[in-house]
């Protein structure tokens, strides 16, 4: 044998009733293969409410633009002296229309997409981190809700405008609140057979508690990132989740990697 390969057709004569059996060397064409869609992220160049999307793309090895919104301070940290003219030429121009004159938003083949849990949502459907059917799926946006719910009651301690009040609000959040919180949503985390949280898979509820609780630096809670860990100790199901998700080799590389931004985090 050599490195060709004949495929035999079978001809038919119907004046005769004879078949025959021929060889050719030409295969049947193969079936197009489905290209995969183009992705554009737009969003600051910070991490913030883009940065759960980055992962998705990078845990899931698909290629996008990440297209960064560049900003600056007339005086440093001071929000009221931003300049961010990239970001007012979109607006004028109505590309942010779909997000409400916001970011982030993404583009998939051109069509756009705002609202930054409609992205995680659709990113994770697509790539496969909305678990194995529609009742996982439910699941995993139950403990993604509950997430928001914890991040609204702790703007409320943050908003306290009251130092002395703000200072206490702080140190029961962080010593009580939070570790029941949390403590109840371990509670209604679905039987499995771990470590993550729903089903087999790492899915977005991992990748969600994970950001909010566990990821370096703070990504949520920067002014008290060992207060959020701390929570989860007397909650095995969640701490194992967190703890698998920082050993994902392509979430590690891309913590390591990734431009550092002078905010980590915009409150959502």
């Amino acid at each position: 044998g050599g490195s060709s390969s004949s495929v035999f057709l079978l001809l038919n004569n119907t004046e005769n009733n004879n078949t025959t059996l021929i060889a050719t060397d030409r295969a049947p064409s193969p079936a197009t293969a489905p290209t995969m869609p183009s992705y554009k992220l737009h969003y600051f160049d910070i991490r913030g409410l883009g940065e759960l999307p980055r992962w998705l793309f990078k845990l899931a090895k698909v290629d996008f633009e990440d297209h960064r919104i560049g900003f600056s301070f007339g005086v440093p940290g001071d929000f009221s002296t931003i300049q961010r003219p990239e970001f007012d030429s979109m607006k004028a121009a109505g590309e942010l229309d779909v997000s409400l004159g916001k970011v982030p938003f993404l583009e998939v083949d051109g069509k756009k997409i705002g609202q930054s849990k409609a992205i995680e949502r659709f990113l994770a459907r697509e790539f496969g981190f909305m678990g194995a059917d529609s009742v996982e799926a439910a699941q995993i946006d139950q403990l993604c809700e509950t997430v928001i719910d914890f991040k609204n009651a702790y703007q409320k301690v943050k908003g306290i405008q009251d130092a002395t009040e703000k200072e206490a609000a702080m140190k029961k959040w962080f010593e009580e609140d939070l570790p029941a919180n949390v403590a109840l949503a371990e509670k209604s985390v679905p039987p499995g057979p771990g470590p993550f949280l729903v089903g087999s898979k790492v899915s977005l509820a991992d990748l969600v508690w994970y950001s909010f609780l566990a990821a370096p630096k703070g990504y949520f809670y920067d002014d008290n990132a060992e207060g959020a860990k701390a929570s989860m100790d007397k909650c095995p199901r969640i701490k194992a989740s967190t703890e698998a998700v920082a050993q994902i080799p392509e979430l590690q590389e891309w913590l390591k990697t990734h431009p550092e931004t002078p905010i980590r985090f915009v409150r959502a």
